[in-house]
């Protein structure tokens, strides 16, 4: 897996297509995606152009995809999955995920109320996973994993595994580093690959990241954008990152951060920036009565 990939969250229909084939252009061979998105027909026909045209062989792009939160029943997988793949224009994904782990009455894309979700105690993940290994077994994915899944619910899944989770994506940038849950993942074997990797943009401008002096100083040091350096962090920690842009010129200049050194000093100057602060922070899950709270989510302690 490239350790640099174009994300396609919140990339708009209409522009996704046309990001995602500037990115090929420009070299990229990480695709990130997901059902939930509503871009994977757009991106499958960016990506049959690329891969029509006999210049890029398949074995050379790695993309990704996600199990949505109202297909964990094991009859629902393997049916989630294809019509991943009939938009993707695939015939196999390199990786796909069970994107949160938080379930969904069947049909209900974002929940309401309370009863439009199912505990994890009712549908496990371990009987999501089974699911999962079976379309490794079929040859419709080459690897599976997690998202958003965190040290404890990955421990509690291991000893069910026959196909051992290959990534979990997860938040993580300067702001939320995670790093008890990077050690374990390296520990188990699993890599993990960082979305938000520039944390997020806020309502009225750039994301945060952007402008703290830590960032913007080493930024400055090297001639290059904060942006270049938030990836360079996260590449130097051994995680992949997955950057979304729609602007050649910002993709070309994301991807030259794979070729940035930060030093001992400024790796140890990011690391002291943690805030253990989630822009994603799972609180759209909390619904009056239901059986997903945030502190459960990330098994952390209520504040």
């Amino acid at each position: 897996m490239p350790a640099l990939g174009l994300g396609t969250w919140k990339a708009a229909p209409g522009e996704v297509g046309a990001a995602v084939r500037s990115a090929l252009a420009l070299g990229y061979r990480h695709i990130d995606c997901a059902s939930i998105y509503g871009n994977e027909a757009e991106i499958g026909a960016a990506l049959q152009s690329a891969l029509g045209q006999g210049t890029l062989p398949r074995d050379q792009l790695w993309v990704t995809s996600k199990l949505w939160n109202d297909c964990h029943a094991p009859d629902q997988v393997r049916t989630a999955l294809e019509r991943t793949l009939a938009d993707l224009q695939l015939d196999h994904l390199d990786l796909y995920l069970i994107h949160w782990p938080v379930v969904h009455r069947q049909g209900v894309l974002m929940p309401a109320v309370a009863a439009d979700q199912i505990p994890l105690e009712q549908l496990p993940l371990q009987v999501t996973w089974a699911a999962m290994e079976q379309l490794v077994d079929a040859g419709l994915v080459r690897q599976i994993g997690l998202a958003n899944c965190s040290t404890a619910k990955l421990a509690a899944l291991l000893p069910h595994c026959r196909h051992r989770p290959a990534v979990n994506q997860v938040e993580r940038h300067p702001w939320l580093q995670q790093t008890a849950l990077l050690a374990y993942c390296r520990e188990q074997g699993i890599a993990v690959t960082a979305y938000s990797p520039l944390g997020s943009p806020s309502s009225d401008g750039p994301a945060p990241l952007f402008s703290d002096p830590v960032i913007t100083a080493i930024a400055a040091a090297h001639g290059v954008s904060a942006a270049e350096v938030l990836l360079a962090w996260g590449i130097a920690c051994g995680t992949s990152v997955i950057p979304k842009s729609v602007r050649a010129e910002r993709q070309a200049a994301n991807l030259q951060a794979s070729e940035l050194q930060l030093n001992t000093d400024e790796m140890e100057r990011i690391a002291g920036l943690d805030r253990h602060y989630r822009f994603v922070d799972g609180s759209f899950w909390e619904l009056p009565g239901g059986p997903y709270h945030r502190t459960a989510l990330w098994d952390e302690p209520a504040p």
